[in-house]
């Protein structure tokens, strides 16, 4: 909270003020009609919170509008003498918190209807990063509402408790509705529609001469928040300039950041990691992009005439920023790659020297980090203490920086980092609760050296952490970008103890970079079909191979354990990943079916007469009914897989459109076991049968068919969903063996074979101990079954 009289700085000066007796502006009756006008509660009432509420006559007012409250102020006096004043309001939650600066752990998670700023905007320091993150808590149809003076109707001694037109359009850009009212002199703005303003790399005036250099400086405080000035050109700038003589770009930057900002930095703390070259209004221009590790001093802004004020700001927040001088944007960009999307493209030359990890991250993120690591923990899926240890000390949001923290410390959530041409996610950070399981299942011992196919920065960070201070990570992956992005992520906030290098993973680690008598655990962290020979090769003995296996679309994570030329899986979980890349990609072509109503997938991507199919789909459909039912949150995951397994050709049929509105009565979105013959389909599907109480529910599987074979067909799909529930039902996944390709069938145990190009897949269900292996070619007939939900 701040006033509207005095420009306080200090929290202890405000915490005087409103101990002596003191408040500011009272709310106007103009102010009053404004609010009741356009930012009413609803008639199921809203929720509001109130930044630098003060002694609380706007909260009380907003109250009397039909909202609950939260009213906060960063003064202890203020937030006293408000319980005090409004004793016995009801509709009003009064808290100390400094919104720039503390952990906002006690406001609403679900966010908020409104949220006002009254007297307050002038007089935060960090302006553009905080609105932009109150305007992350507005609920949709939420309006931030901000009251302020004016410069144009303060008197010229007191203008620092104002805004003027320029800062006013500032805050007003990127809402997709901003009004501005005025109450008696007070611009009243209120923002509806999202805060976002997408980020623009600009140029200043054309330089003179044949070519510039310079250098940026990059400093980050101790919550790891990024400083940048707001240009008296209106844009936003690094620390920077000219080296001057035969200065070096590193005491170039440290120079100029002293200049520009007060901050003192130690040439040994400034490190240059990347060059840039681009060109300005035709002329050619050279970069250093300089990461300051360390700073002292107190932030100041001795260049008023070149710069408005220098503000701290979350790396989440730069996408959001309007205008941004070319050379910073691409500095920015080169220390967090993909930060800010759409830049212009700038040839990057990054130098082989590393610097030190920096510090510094906000209170939220260790709060969210330990409250991920107890929601993991809790769940089972991190038992031992160097798990557990790793989640609650790598910081995942340092490896997510475009995304906010809630999202990055949701423990069940995959945060995509990049997509391709289609909008397909190609690379990710995996769920917390995955990546604990996949980590476990490697029984690391302390110092192991370990291989991770598929980057991204974080699970490899976790694998350091797990294995020690001599342990040692290689990571590779395909995509250039990936794993520059995987090396700059590490170094920023890294163990020092993770390589990275760019090349197709499928191939294994490059030979130098393979420990001598093999690695003591290789994870994958992409969708795999085939199991290739490197990653055998590369396995020390009795050590594990953990990967997300895919399996006719269904995808396990599975931990194998090397015995000779064999893998033995030992455990298995529920996953999904990006799909691979590089020489054992595969394309996903369905069949589209009645228009692309529906799409049939068969692994061996076979042809399939569409025409036909969709001729027999408006025909009649013959149901045959399994009498196999299943009640409400009961696993049936393993059918999906023994079908998949045990029947020679299996499809998936996928629906597009809301159930009922096609012919299938399968749910928009999700996709079931199918056999097909010729023209011919089967699928199945499960019905609600009732149930007392939603405990109690239960559904049956019954399979539909449509064609001449349908029938048939229908009885094949119904005896394997039978067989399952004999022999299967309850069980785990089955033991399963992976083989050399090219071993004979009379060297493999008794089972169902899965053929790939590198190796033979050998599931051992019960029941089926005694069958042969199927045959490597699919025959004529293939089958389906069902998917849970």
């Amino acid at each position: 909270m701040r006033s509207s009289t005095v420009a306080y700085v200090h929290q202890g000066e405000w915490d005087r003020h409103f101990a002596g007796g003191q408040g500011f502006r009272p709310l106007g009756d103009v102010e009053r009609a404004l609010l009741a006008e356009h930012v009413p509660a609803r008639a199921a009432g809203g929720k509001a919170l109130d930044v630098g509420c003060g002694t609380g006559e706007l909260a009380a007012y907003t109250v009397s509008l039909g909202y609950t409250v939260d009213a906060v102020d960063f003064a202890a006096s203020a937030i006293d003498r408000a319980r005090q004043e409004h004793a016995g309001l009801k509709g009003v939650r009064w808290m100390r918190l400094d919104i720039e600066d503390d952990d906002p752990a006690d406001l609403d998670p679900e966010g908020y209807d409104l949220i006002t700023l009254r007297l307050v905007a002038p007089f935060l320091k960090y302006r553009t990063g905080t609105l932009h993150g109150l305007g992350e808590r507005l609920r949709p149809g939420g309006a931030l509402v901000i009251i302020t003076p004016t410069t144009e109707q303060t008197p010229e001694g007191r203008r620092d408790i104002a805004l003027d037109e320029a800062e006013i359009s500032e805050i007003s850009a990127g809402w997709e509705q901003a009004v501005r009212l005025d109450a008696e002199g007070l611009a009243v703005l209120v923002l509806r529609g999202g805060c976002h303003e997408d980020t623009r790399a600009v140029e200043k005036r054309p330089p003179t001469g044949h070519a510039l250099t310079g250098a940026v400086a990059v400093v980050t405080d101790t919550s790891g928040r990024v400083l940048l000035g707001r240009s008296t050109r209106g844009m936003w700038e690094l620390p920077g300039g000219k080296p001057t003589g035969f200065e070096d770009f590193a005491s170039a930057a440290v120079r100029e950041l002293e200049e520009e900002t007060g901050l003192r930095a130690e040439v040994s703390d400034a490190h240059v990691v990347t060059m840039l070259v681009d060109d300005s209004h035709g002329v050619p221009r050279l970069t250093a992009v300089v990461r300051v590790t360390a700073v002292s001093g107190t932030l100041t802004n001795p260049e008023e005439r070149l710069f408005e004020r220098w503000e701290w700001l979350s790396p989440h927040a730069l996408a959001c920023l309007g205008d941004v001088f070319a050379p910073a944007a691409a500095a920015l960009d080169a220390i967090w790659p993909g930060i800010i999307p759409g830049l212009p493209a700038v040839h990057a030359y990054p130098i082989a020297g590393t610097h030190p990890p920096v510090p510094g991250e906000p209170a939220e993120a260790v709060r969210l980090r330990n409250k991920m690591a107890d929601a993991v923990i809790a769940a089972g899926w991190a038992p031992t203490a160097s798990v557990q240890e790793a989640l609650r000390t790598v910081p995942r949001h340092r490896f997510t920086p475009e995304t906010n923290l809630p999202t990055a410390y949701n423990d069940d959530l995959a945060v995509v980092t990049r997509r391709d041409d289609t909008g397909q996610a190609i690379s990710s950070v995996s769920a917390a609760w995955l990546q604990a399981d996949m980590i476990e299942s490697l029984h690391l011992p302390p110092g192991a050296h370990v291989y991770e196919a598929g980057s991204g920065g974080y699970n490899a960070e976790l694998l350091a952490h797990v294995t020690g201070p001599h342990g040692r990570v290689v990571t590779g992956d395909i995509d250039p970008y990936v794993v520059h992005r995987t090396q700059r992520f590490t170094a920023e906030a890294g163990s020092g103890r993770v390589t990275a290098f760019q090349g197709d993973a499928a191939l294994g680690a490059p030979a130098h970079l393979v420990p001598r008598g093999g690695f003591d655990g290789i994870m994958i962290t992409y969708n795999v079909w085939d199991i290739p020979p490197a990653w055998h090769s590369q396995l020390a003995q009795d050590r594990y191979l953990v990967l997300p296996l895919e399996i006719h679309g269904y995808t396990r994570a599975i931990a194998f354990q090397r015995e000779g030329d064999v893998l033995h899986a030992r455990k298995s979980t529920h996953c999904g990943f990006v799909r691979a890349q590089g020489s054992d990609a595969r394309a996903d072509r369905p069949a589209a079916l009645l228009g692309g109503e529906l799409l049939l997938r068969c692994e061996d991507a076979r042809p399939v007469d569409a025409g036909g199919l969709d001729e027999a789909l408006r025909g009649p459909r013959h149901e045959v009914a399994t009498a196999v039912t299943v009640r409400s949150g009961e696993y049936f995951g393993s059918l999906q897989l023994f079908a998949a397994t045990t029947l020679p050709a299996f499809c998936r049929l996928a629906a597009t459109v809301d159930k009922g509105t096609g012919v299938t009565q399968i749910g928009k979105g999700a996709d079931v076991p199918a056999l097909l013959d010729g023209t011919s389909l089967a699928y199945l599907i499960y019905v609600h049968r009732g149930g007392d109480n939603p405990q109690g529910e239960e559904w049956e599987f019954v399979v539909h068919a449509f064609g001449e074979q349908g029938p048939r067909i229908a009885r094949q799909l119904a005896a394997t969903v039978q067989a399952w529930d004999t022999d299967v039902r309850g069980a785990d996944d089955p033991a399963l063996s992976v083989h050399p390709a090219g071993t004979p069938d009379h060297r493999l145990p008794p089972g169902d074979v899965l053929d790939r190009k590198h190796c033979r897949l050998v599931f051992q269900w019960p029941g089926r101990d005694a069958l042969l292996p199927a045959p490597a070619h699919p025959p004529a007939t293939l089958a389906v079954l069902p998917e849970p939900r």
